[in-house]
């Protein structure tokens, strides 16, 4: 019995592990990257994955050797099966503007589908192809679609995409296949503006390097800029009446949000993307309105030119890079919140410490710690209260951004004298309100970069999570 139980361990190892070895990466793929394009239609309880096409993402930049993810971040998760053996071969977490939007009103009574897309390293044979999402315990996945895929079909698109913007390396750490590859998109920057472009993505790029643990592991990254050009400056504003179309159409005002950008075309900032090695990838929007949007493995969007970029672009790569939950709960948001019960959350950051004792990040609690932990939360709800009637009355009267920008510097001070002092500033614990609600979900220190805009960097918890993925494509 002994035996056949280590046998069978053995066996499950071979079929999940996390590793590889450069053999068997050239047995299994061929040094290129294959890209399956699908919408996802859903609203009103149904839910509908087709294929678009299958194409040619270029040379493969990721990992040699981590190619099974063992993060279980994500709302979604993919697995490529290879077809003779049954093994997994690859396999990533990610997030998704669908996984989003059937969180809002809207898609309780419309139906909409969302263009996206899976890359892994191109198969020698046959491979199945399994999406899969969070169950109801939040914690599990559950299949949603198949499809098997021959990589020698009529079908599959081979050919390398001809599309070829300007491309320059930010900053090398080292070659593709042993470093993290972020690509920053230029949007909405005129053929005039690529100098500007040039400078805002050194920039930015120093302002992640800035903080840790990124600092310190800035020779685990490659950061590439791909000069995308625009007819002219900026980029769509719904609310201004400012239309214009761009190279992966960015826009503010997803979800109807004001200060939230995306681009809803998938394929478009795929198809740009690909002239550089990437898995990451940031969209410099030539914008000074305030604004950004983060998606787990999918897209991170910043605008250059407010009084906060260097937060919301650090910010907002947390999101995309290391499924970082907003901490934040008292700015207006277009999902549902409110509920009355939390399920665990997968994200690492936030919790519904429905069992202390079981509290994700307790190893990082000190002995003595209260769980929930005190922190003066009703003087700061007060106070962002007022803050965030201040800024809808500005943006109502079309203020300029400077003066959002003041009233956020002026927010800055006080949160960070508010938060930074107490017998609980500088500790890890529980502090109730996060993840857009004020009951029920806890975040792990009273202040961190993903909870306000101070100076403070990423909490304890936070730099773990980043640490792990940074593992995972860099190892």
């Amino acid at each position: 019995m002994g035996r056949l139980l280590r046998a069978l361990a053995c066996l499950a190892l071979v079929l999940v592990s996390p590793f590889a070895d450069a053999e068997e990466f050239e047995r299994l793929f061929d040094g290129r990257t294959m890209r399956v394009d699908y919408f996802h239609t859903g609203g009103k309880g149904v839910e509908i994955v087709a294929i678009d096409q299958v194409v040619n993402d270029g040379p493969w930049p990721g990992s040699r050797t981590r190619l099974v993810d063992t993060t279980n971040y994500g709302e979604f998760m993919f697995e490529v099966i290879d077809v003779a053996s049954g093994k997994v071969v690859y396999s990533r977490g990610f997030s998704s503007i669908f996984g989003e939007w059937v969180t809002t009103p809207e898609s309780k009574g419309e139906h909409r589908t969302f263009h996206e897309s899976l890359r892994f390293p191109w198969p020698k044979a046959n491979v199945k192809v399994v999406l899969r999402k969070r169950g109801e315990d939040r914690q599990s996945f559950v299949d949603v679609w198949s499809t098997t895929i021959d990589p020698n079909s009529r079908f599959v698109n081979a050919a390398t995409l001809t599309l070829a913007p300007k491309v320059w390396a930010v900053h090398e750490g080292g070659p593709p296949a042993t470093n993290v590859d972020l690509a920053l998109i230029a949007e909405g920057y005129a053929a005039d503006d690529m100098k500007k472009f040039r400078a805002d993505a050194k920039r930015l790029t120093d302002a992640l390097f800035s903080v840790e643990p990124f600092k310190s592991r800035k020779g685990d990254f490659n950061v590439w800029a791909i000069e995308s050009v625009s007819g002219t400056s900026g980029v769509h504003q719904p609310r201004s009446n400012q239309p214009r179309r761009t190279p992966v159409s960015a826009v503010y005002n997803a979800f109807d949000s004001e200060r939230y950008i995306l681009t809803f075309d998938n394929k478009a900032m795929r198809d740009v993307a690909a002239a550089a090695p990437y898995e990451f990838v940031e969209i410099l929007v030539n914008e000074e309105q305030y604004g950004g949007g983060g998606i787990y493995n999918f897209q991170a969007t910043t605008c250059v030119d407010s009084g906060f970029t260097e937060y919301v672009f650090v910010h907002e790569f947390g999101h995309h890079f290391a499924a970082l939950a907003d901490e934040y709960y008292t700015s207006d948001v277009a999902y549902e919140t409110g509920k009355a019960e939390h399920r665990e959350p997968w994200e690492p950051n936030i919790t519904a410490m429905h069992d202390p004792a079981k509290l994700k990040w307790k190893d990082l609690v000190a002995e003595g710690t209260a769980l929930p932990t005190p922190w003066p939360k009703e003087e700061f709800e007060k106070r962002s209260a007022e803050t965030q009637k201040i800024r809808r009355e500005l943006r109502d009267k079309g203020a300029p951004e400077a003066e959002i920008d003041e009233l956020f510097r002026k927010e800055r001070v006080w949160n960070t004298k508010m938060l930074g002092t107490g017998p609980h500033a500088a500790k890890v614990g529980a502090f109730e309100g996060a993840g857009y609600e004020a009951k029920g979900l806890y975040r792990p220190q009273a202040d961190c970069m993903m909870f306000t805009r101070d100076d403070v960097g990423f909490c304890k918890v936070c730099s773990r999570a980043i640490e792990m993925v940074i593992d995972q494509y860099s190892k």
